[in-house]
Formats: C-alpha cells, sequence, structure tokens
C-alpha cells in the first residue's frame, strides 16, 4: 500500500493522478483503465478541493492499494472536511439536453458507471471515499 498526503487544493490534482499514474503503471494497468481512473480522480480530488474545508485548506490522503485475485487497485480518498457522501445524491437524468439537466453530479455518476465499486463512509471524522477497478 502506498499513501500520499497533500493540501486539498485543485493545484495538487496532477501530483495525485502521477502518484497513482506510477502505481498502475508498475502493475502494467492498460491504458483504458488508467484513463477511466484518472477521470474519477480529477472529479474525485476536485470536489474535496472544492468543498470539504472551504473556504479554509485541509489536509487529503489518497491511498493505493493492489489486489491480487482478482487484478485490481484500490484508491481511498480520506479528508477531515464537512461530512459528505456523494453517493446519497440521485444520478442525473441524462436523457435530458445539457440545457435541461440540473448542474452538479455527473462527475459522480460517471465515477460510479467506470468503477467496478464505489463506496463512502464517514468515521472517526474523516471522509473515506474507495473506488475499486480491475485491472
Amino acid at each position: 500500500m502506498k499513501e500520499l498526503t497533500v493540501d486539498a487544493i485543485v493545484e495538487n490534482i496532477a501530483e495525485v493522478t502521477a502518484f497513482v499514474n506510477e502505481q498502475l503503471e508498475a502493475m502494467d494497468c492498460p491504458m483504458k483503465a488508467q484513463m477511466q481512473i484518472d477521470i474519477a480522480i480529477d472529479e474525485l480530488f476536485g470536489n474535496i478541493a472544492h468543498y470539504a474545508y472551504n473556504p479554509e485548506v485541509g489536509p487529503a490522503t489518497v491511498r493505493v492499494e493492489v489486489l491480487n485475485d482478482p487484478l485490481s487497485v484500490v484508491i481511498t480518498f480520506i479528508d477531515n472536511g464537512v461530512p459528505y457522501d456523494p453517493l446519497t445524491e440521485d444520478d442525473p437524468d441524462i436523457t435530458l439536453s445539457a440545457e435541461e439537466r440540473e448542474i452538479g453530479g455527473l462527475g459522480i455518476y460517471m465515477v460510479k458507471k467506470t468503477m467496478d465499486d464505489i463506496a463512502y463512509e464517514y468515521k472517526d471524522g474523516q471522509n473515506i471515499l474507495t473506488i475499486r477497478k480491475s485491472i
């Protein structure tokens, strides 16, 4: 398991993505899965950066674990910000045009559709969001 803790600011998305990609490349992750994971990182870490501590800045930890049976990667995002479970939000109605749809929710919807598993818990004052992608 590898772990990185950085300030939860948008400017650190690239550092978090590079950190995770280093682990993915070490396990010969296919490019399609890596791109889906990169989009998930952008969405999830971006949400933490925008909303967890607003207007303050606080830490966020990203943990990467590789599981072998079946081969998959588990990425956990941890912050001490405002409790928020994005999985409780209704999925957007993607049958509507962009103009008709309400703002928000599309990013987490994409994460739910491209990852094999996503889970949230609030424990000991921490938001803990975990995604899993089979490789």
